[in-house]
């Protein structure tokens, strides 16, 4: 199977249509535009595997709203 994907760099990916913070007080990069949202999730680093999961059902539960 011919391999298509490839590592880009920020100016090679198509602007989001919308950008959204998870806000775990870690920085994001700019990528030519303003965040649309701030889910002030809080950051798993450190954290065992249900720290990491109940981050995942956040996002996920945020995400089927769209």
């Amino acid at each position: 199977m011919e391999k298509k994907q490839f590592p880009k760099t920020i100016d090679q990916v198509p602007m989001p249509d919308l950008v959204i913070s998870m806000g775990c007080d870690a920085g994001c990069p700019y990528i030519g535009r303003d965040f649309d949202d701030n889910w002030h999730l809080p950051d798993p680093t450190g954290k065992g595997d249900a720290a990491f999961i109940q981050v995942m059902q956040a996002i996920e539960k945020k995400i089927s709203v769209f």
